[in-house]
């Protein structure tokens, strides 16, 4: 009876929790879609700060590509609690990336990629792809998190099966996103 009660508890906390990952995805990815489509106009004056976040989002996906990379090493050695260390730093440095770069695409816009450097459709693939797999990633990292978090090991490792690959292609590709477009800042 008490197995009962308690797996109950556990079916209501996680539609509680999928509620919640659901909703901070749509969240996140209307937010951004609002932004860059200048549904809400940005300030007048655009502080110069600003445009200076490009090398922050380079710089912190650079950085979160290493977490996780040691992590994965980590892990492999059995060390749990350095696993567990190095994720939650990649997630609070992927949490300050997101909100950074919000706020770059309010205030400053986009850059265009040269239209005559054959660069381009490489460049338009790795972007394409960067994109649509940071927005599917964001709800397979919060659950793998909360799997984790919830000592769920064998579900926590079914998801990120899925979530590691996926989480890493987008932090090493916003850094060459970044490498790409960078000359062509016209700030």
């Amino acid at each position: 009876m008490v197995n009962l009660h308690r797996n109950q508890l556990s079916i209501m906390s996680d539609r509680i929790v999928f509620r919640i990952v659901f909703g901070v995805s749509v969240f996140v990815f209307i937010t951004v879609v609002v932004l860059n489509k200048k549904l809400i106009p940005p300030p007048s004056a655009i502080p110069a700060f600003i445009y200076q976040l490009p090398k922050l989002h380079a710089l912190l996906n650079g950085m979160c590509s290493i977490l996780l990379i040691c992590s994965f090493m980590a892990i492999r050695r059995k060390n749990v609690a350095l696993h567990r260390k190095l994720n939650i730093t990649a997630f609070f440095l992927s949490s300050l990336f997101l909100i950074s770069y919000i706020t770059y695409h309010y205030m400053a816009g986009d850059t265009s990629f040269p239209k005559d450097n054959p660069l381009r459709p490489l460049y338009f693939f790795i972007l394409i792809t960067h994109i649509i797999l940071a927005a599917v990633v964001l709800p397979l990292i919060l659950l793998s998190f909360y799997r984790g978090l919830m000592g769920q090991i064998d579900k926590h490792r079914r998801l990120v099966r899925w979530s590691f690959p996926i989480w890493l292609y987008v932090t090493v590709t916003g850094v060459v996103v970044y490498l790409m477009i960078s000359p062509y800042y016209t700030h």
